[in-house]
C-alpha cells in the first residue's frame, strides 16, 4: 500500500472519529436531561448515513451527466460499492471511504439546531432523506470534476456574470458542501419545530458539561486535521500548508471569540473558547489550501468574533437554533468562503503547491468572489428548502418533536429509557 492510501486511511479515522467528538460537543452543551438524546442524533447519523452512503451514496454525486446541467450521478451505478470492492471500479476505495465520512459529519451537525426537542425516529427518517437528496447531491456539485459548482466559470450563469474566462468555486474541504450546508438545514428544522418549552433564552443557555464541550472540542480540532489535509490525498508539501492553517485559523478564532466576550460580558468563558476553535475550524475548512498562514490568522480572528456575535441573532430574530448551528457553521461557512474572492492564493496539487493568485487582493479580479458569493448562496437556499420541505412532511404526518410533558421533564428517559440517576 502506498503512502497516500496510508495516510488516506489515517484521515479518514480521523473524520470518523469527528462524528462521536460532535456527540461529546452537543452532549455537553445540552441540559442534563437530554444529554443522551442529544448523543443519540448523532451516532444515530453514524449508523444511517454509513449504510446509505455503501449503497448508492457515493454514486450520486459521482460522474455528472452534462444532460441535467451536473446536477445528480446514477446511484445505481456500482450499487453497493461491489465493483469498486472488487477492484474493477473507477475509484479508489479509500477515497471512496474517505467522503463516506464526511457525509456522515455533516447530517450530525444539523441536529443541533433541535436538541431538547426532537423525537429520534422522526430524526432519523429525516437524516436519511435530506442526506440522499441534499448531501449525497451537493457533494457532487461541489467536488466532482463534472460539478456545475467545480465548473461554475464554464456555466451559462458563469460565463454571464464572468465572462468566457470565469473560474469555478474554491472549497477545499467543504464551506459549502458541509458547513453552508448543515447550517441551513439546521435553520430550516429550527423553524419547523419551533422554540423550546423551556429554554430558550440566554440566561438558561449554560452548558451542563464544560468539561464534556472541552473534550469534544479536543476530539474535533484533532480529527479536523485528517478532515482538511486528507482531502489532499497525499504527503506531499501541500499537506503542510492545510494543516499549519488548520492549526493557525482555529486558534486565532478562539482569541476573536473571546475578546468579543470579555468586552460584552466582562469575562472570558471556557465554552466560548470552545465555539472560538470550531467557529475558526469552520472557516478555515474551504480555504485551509488557499491561504498563506498570516491570512489564516486574520481569517480566524473574523471569525471568531463574528461568530460570538451571530449566536446572539437567534434571540433577536427569534428562531431557536439551540447548541447555534446557524450561528457558527452557517455563518462561518459563509466567511470563509467569501474570503477567498479577496485572498485566494495557493492550490496544493499532486506535485506541492502552485500559486493560484484569484483573490481581489492577489490580481484575480472579481470573479472569484463572485463565484464563491453566488455559489455558496446556490448551496444555502437548495439544502434549506429540502430541509424545510422534508421536516414539514415529518411533522406533519408522524410527528417531529417530542410531547410536551416530556420535554419539560426532559426527554432522555422518555425516549431512550436512559439518564443521569440522581437517586445513586
Amino acid at each position: 500500500m502506498s503512502a497516500d492510501n496510508v495516510w488516506l486511511l489515517v484521515a479518514t479515522a480521523l473524520v470518523i472519529f469527528m462524528t462521536p467528538g460532535v456527540a461529546f460537543f452537543y452532549g455537553g452543551l445540552v441540559k442534563a436531561k437530554s444529554v443522551v438524546s442529544m448523543m443519540m442524533l448523532s451516532f444515530g447519523a453514524l449508523g444511517l448515513i454509513t449504510v446509505l452512503w455503501v449503497l448508492y451514496g457515493y454514486n450520486m454525486g459521482q460522474q455528472l451527466p452534462s444532460g441535467i446541467q451536473h446536477f445528480v450521478g446514477n446511484p445505481f451505478s456500482d450499487f453497493g460499492l461491489l465493483d469498486n470492492a472488487n477492484g474493477k471500479g473507477d475509484y479508489n476505495i479509500i477515497s471512496m471511504l474517505f467522503d463516506g465520512s464526511f457525509a456522515i459529519i455533516t447530517v450530525a451537525l444539523v441536529s443541533g439546531a433541535i436538541a431538547d426537542r426532537s423525537r429520534f425516529w422522526p430524526w432519523m427518517i429525516f437524516a436519511g432523506l435530506w442526506g440522499t437528496v441534499d448531501y449525497f447531491v451537493v457533494k457532487g456539485w461541489v467536488w466532482d470534476t463534472d460539478g456545475w459548482i467545480y465548473n461554475f466559470g464554464t456555466t451559462w450563469l458563469g460565463e454571464k456574470l464572468e465572462g468566457k474566462d470565469g473560474v469555478g468555486a474554491l472549497d477545499w474541504a467543504g464551506g459549502t458542501a458541509v458547513h453552508i450546508n448543515a447550517g441551513a438545514a439546521a435553520l430550516a428544522l429550527a423553524l419547523v419545530l419551533g422554540k423550546r418549552k423551556v429554554g430558550f433564552s440566554k440566561e438558561e443557555a449554560v452548558a451542563h458539561n464544560v468539561p464534556l464541550v472541552l473534550i469534544g472540542t479536543a476530539i474535533l480540532w484533532f480529527g479536523w486535521f485528517g478532515f482538511n489535509a486528507g482531502y489532499n490525498g497525499g504527503t506531499d508539501a501541500g499537506a503542510g500548508l492545510i494543516a499549519m492553517n488548520t492549526l493557525a485559523a482555529p486558534a486565532a478564532a478562539m482569541i476573536g471569540w473571546l475578546l468579543v466576550e470579555q468586552l460584552r460580558e466582562g469575562k472570558p468563558t471556557a465554552v466560548g473558547a470552545a465555539g472560538g476553535v470550531v467557529a475558526g475550524l469552520v472557516a478555515i475548512t474551504p480555504a485551509c489550501a488557499h491561504l498563506n498562514p498570516v491570512w489564516a490568522i486574520v481569517l480566524g480572528l473574523l471569525a471568531g468574533a463574528i461568530c460570538a456575535i451571530a449566536i446572539d441573532l437567534k434571540y433577536k430574530l427569534g428562531f431557536d437554533d439551540t447548541l447555534d448551528v446557524v450561528g457558527v457553521h452557517m455563518v462561518g461557512g459563509f466567511i470563509g468562503c467569501w474570503f477567498l474572492g479577496f485572498f485566494a492564493e495557493y492550490a496544493p496539487g499532486t506535485d506541492g503547491v502552485s500559486k493560484i493568485d484569484t483573490g481581489i487582493f492577489f490580481g484575480g479580479g472579481a470573479d472569484q468572489l463572485i463565484t464563491q458569493v453566488v455559489c455558496s448562496i446556490a448551496v444555502f437556499l437548495y439544502s434549506f428548502i429540502t430541509a424545510a420541505v422534508i421536516g414539514l412532511l415529518i411533522e406533519k404526518t408522524i410527528g417531529f418533536r417530542a410531547k410536551e410533558e416530556d420535554e419539560i421533564a426532559g426527554i432522555d428517559l422518555a425516549l431512550h429509557g436512559e439518564g443521569y440517576n440522581y437517586g445513586v
